[in-house]
């Protein structure tokens, strides 16, 4: 039987980071640019922090993430060899392991039995991972995949706020990219949603409402210290 239902768990590894790094690009490069225009800097100087922040940011988030999900990666591949081992040496207790779990999930003990050899005649590492381990190939960790969604969404985000440093007067700066910040974060929570079928509204205002919080932050940071940088 053909498998028609469209799920999305398949998209979560290089959503989460797309995500992630789209909506701190938004947030720290618009966040940065509101904080120093608060401080009645040149535009020049906005434009060059601003500018500064999108590279610097980029590549932290590229290797922040490749360190991270390679840790995630390296503690999933030391469970498989270990695993691995368990297979080779003690088959008749991985047997049971496995059986027990489908015990646990509702299946009569003969029948865990028999779904527990057959799954181990076919793939017993692959059947021990999903099922015992929690680990399979559309939800296992993808350092690169991960590093590149994540540095490539958060410049094309800090992008955003950026250009309008380049069109908006210095008097209307704060205010244009702040407003401008949260339609873009808005949206980005829109289409995060679309992405991964969750309810449109409740992620747009999520994203907006922390992105609002962080750069009224910094705005009244920069406007209390009222230094020209």
């Amino acid at each position: 039987m053909r498998h028609t239902e469209n799920h999305r768990a398949h998209r979560i590894g290089w959503l989460r980071a797309a995500v992630l790094g789209a909506n701190d690009g938004i947030v720290s490069t618009a966040s940065l640019i509101v904080g120093v225009a608060a401080a009645e800097s040149s535009p020049g100087n906005v434009l060059v922090a601003g500018i500064a922040g999108l590279v610097a940011g980029a590549m932290s988030m590229a290797a922040g993430e490749y360190v991270s999900v390679s840790s995630q990666s390296d503690t999933e591949q030391a469970d498989m060899g270990r695993e691995r081992h368990e297979l080779a040496t003690d088959p008749e207790h991985e047997h049971a392991e496995l059986a027990a779990i489908y015990v646990g999930r509702g299946l009569d003990e003969e029948l865990a039995g028999r779904v527990a050899t057959q799954l181990m005649a076919k793939d017993a590492l692959t059947a021990h991972a999903r099922d015992e381990l929690g680990i399979s190939d559309t939800l296992s960790a993808k350092p690169v995949q991960a590093a590149f969604a994540s540095a490539g969404t958060f410049a094309v985000g800090a992008a955003l706020p950026l250009l309008l440093v380049l069109v908006v007067p210095a008097s209307a700066l704060v205010w244009t990219v702040s407003l401008s910040s949260l339609l873009f974060l808005a949206l980005l929570g829109a289409l995060a949603a679309r992405a991964g079928g969750s309810p449109v509204l409740k992620s747009a205002l999520r994203v907006a409402f922390w992105g609002a919080l962080a750069m009224g932050l910094t705005a009244g940071v920069g406007a209390l210290f009222g230094a020209a940088v």
